[in-house]
Parts: structure tokens; sequence; C-alpha cells
């Protein structure tokens, strides 16, 4: 595909009324980039930015300048910005943080968890079970494992996990399609519902690392073959 069209396959917003321009412009092309809608490698050209949002040039250099520090975009001399790919040193880095964070706030967090966020993570449980597409397939794994994190009162750590499922979400919806990823992930969150209705920290924890560790390896098998 090329990449000129890409730049056309997410929804521009007139921010030319708006006092928060560059905060727009941010957001809408972040939520782009993980999403996939714009794909790597692509170029992110000021002046055609500019038209898509009915702004000037001046909030579009700020978002992009701003993508570029969260690792999102990477900016060429001479060339200008592009979306930044991922390589598969920053996958393992990225993955066994996670797994030594999230091993640690669901950790915390079993004790803590109340029997309505448990419901609600059930349903969370169960719309991933039967989602169609890779877009449900993230959406609700992240809501299920966030929403019984959140029972740790961790502010710091969800802040780092967020982060990170931010720069991986795309490739993970590609993995997931192509591998049996999904039904391994489907019995896995039976489990940790299991271990933390139980209050059992220790084997939700144990579960949680293994489940972020395997979610690394097929990752990065997907990465090779693509």
């Amino acid at each position: 595909m090329d990449n000129k069209r890409d730049l056309l396959t997410f929804d521009g917003v007139d921010v030319s009324n708006t006092s928060s321009a560059t905060s727009i412009v941010f957001q809408t092309l972040r939520q782009a980039i993980i999403e996939g809608k714009l794909a790597d490698g692509s170029p992110l050209r000021q002046e055609e930015l500019a038209k898509k949002f009915n702004t000037s040039r001046i909030p579009i250099r700020e978002s992009i300048a701003r993508l570029a520090q969260e690792g999102f975009v990477e900016i060429i001399r001479y060339k200008g910005a592009i979306v930044s790919g991922i390589s598969y040193q920053e996958v393992e880095e990225m993955f066994d943080l996670r797994a030594i964070v999230e091993g640690e706030v669901i950790y915390k967090a079993v004790t803590n968890i109340k029997s309505t966020s448990l419901e609600q993570a059930a349903i969370f449980a169960e719309k991933f079970a039967e989602s169609q597409s890779p877009a449900e397939w993230t959406q609700y794994n992240r809501l299920f494992h966030c929403l019984l994190y959140d029972a740790a009162n961790l502010p710091f750590h969800m802040s780092i996990i967020h982060s990170i499922l931010d720069r991986t979400e795309r490739y993970l919806r590609a993995q997931l399609v192509l591998s049996n990823g999904m039904q391994r992930a489907i019995t896995e969150h039976q489990q940790l519902l299991l271990f933390c209705r139980n209050k059992n920290a220790l084997a939700a924890k144990a579960l949680t690392i293994d489940h972020v560790k395997h979610a690394k390896i097929s990752l990065l098998e997907f990465l090779k073959k693509n």
C-alpha cells in the first residue's frame, strides 16, 4: 500500500477554531499509529497534515515532536518525520519490563480486588473470547487486565504498562490473527480470574509473568516472519 494513501485512512479533525489544536492533533495521530492506521515508515508531511486538520503547521510540528519523544515517530535529517517501527531488542526489553511490572502489580492487587470488579473483569474476558476483530481483542484484553491491576493502586506502574501497550498494540493485533494466541489467552484469563477469586496472589503473579513472556516469544516469532 502506498504510504501517502495510508495517511488518509484515519479521520481528521477540524481544529481551526480550537485553543488546543496541538493536543487534538497529537492525540489523533497517536491513536492512528497505535491502531495501525498509519503504518511503519509512513511519512508525516506537515503540509498534508495541516490541510487535513485545517490548521497551521505549528500544531503539526509540535505534535510530531511530542510523538518523537514517546517513540512513535522518528525524525530523519533532511527527510522529515516517519512512523517508527520497533526492533526485536525493543520488544524484548519492553516485554521483560512488562513481566516484572505486571507481576508485581497483580500480586499487590489480588487481596484488594472487590467482587464487583471481578464480575466486570469476567464480562471483559467473555467479550474478549467472543470478539471477531483484532481491535476488539486488544481492547478487551487491556480492559480485563488493567481492571484487575487497578486494585493495586500503583498509578506510576500503570503508566508504564499503558505506555508499553500503546507502543506494541499494532503488532499484537497482527500477531493474534496469525497465531493461536487467542485460545491460550482465553484459557489464561479464566485461570487468572480463579486465582484472584481465591486470593492466591503468588499463583496470579506467576501466571501473569508467564502470560507476558509467552506473548513476547509469540510476537518475536511473528516479527521474524514478517
